[in-house]
């Protein structure tokens, strides 16, 4: 592989299934670019233990997002990971509310994907992985606003793989199930229960299975695999 295909850049990648697919990524021999907005001590730690690097950007910010991406030189690899989750009734969710969601988890993923790109365009290779959610697929109840922007960027997904596929790009959407992460830490134990038992699987998922299924797509092993919604959930979206 080229330098350019070596290269990844990981959004959110501090914690959870961040952290993991950046680990994930760094055991296949990338450097990794660790994205992050606030949480810089475990970032640095993480990007030190993968000979990678640690670099502060809100995702919302148009502008900070070209700097990180320019300065990492761009990348074979982006893993656009970096999001927000909420738990309110529609009836409860305020403009700003439903503002929030959206500009981290869609606007995000555009600006990212935006600076991104013309590096792979130019390379004529690239490797896009965005993580949704079953959510995204399914719809949750108390959660309109997460599902309605996970779901966005399942189109996001599908309709750039159309787009970039002529340029050697393959663009790929993981919906993990319930994972035990931070982002789930909120939910009450009873809560947790019933989500397992409705798992096939009988448990709940490890940002591990969601950073495996990430590592496979950015490989070669992968590049006849394009605009796809992979569930990672343990059969909970059977």
């Amino acid at each position: 592989m080229t330098e350019f295909r070596k290269r990844a850049i990981v959004t959110g990648g501090s914690r959870g299934i961040g952290r993991a697919c950046c680990l994930a990524l760094g055991r296949e021999g990338f450097y990794v670019t660790v994205n992050y907005n606030k949480s810089r001590e475990a970032a640095e730690l993480l990007a030190e233990e993968i000979s990678g690097r640690a670099v502060k950007a809100d995702v919302r910010d148009y502008d900070k997002v070209c700097e990180l991406v320019k300065g990492a030189g761009g990348a074979g690899v982006l893993v656009v990971n970096a999001g927000i989750s909420q738990i309110k009734l529609f009836t409860e969710t305020e403009p700003e509310d439903w503002r929030e969601i959206f500009s981290v988890n869609v606007d995000g993923a555009y600006n990212v994907c935006r600076h991104a790109v013309p590096y792979m365009v130019r390379e004529h290779w690239g490797r896009i992985i965005i993580i949704s959610s079953m959510w995204g697929v399914r719809g949750a109840s108390c959660e309109v606003a997460y599902s309605a922007s996970k779901a966005a960027l399942i189109g996001m997904t599908k309709a750039l793989a159309k787009e970039l596929g002529p340029s050697g790009i393959t663009v790929n959407c993981i919906a993990p199930g319930v994972i035990d992460t931070d982002m789930n830490s909120e939910l009450d134990d009873k809560t947790l229960e019933e989500l397992r038992y409705d798992t096939p699987v009988m448990r709940l998922g490890k940002p591990e299975d969601v950073a495996e299924l990430c590592a496979f797509l950015a490989s070669d092993r992968a590049e006849f695999i394009t605009g796809q919604v992979i569930s990672a959930d343990g059969g909970f979206s059977v």
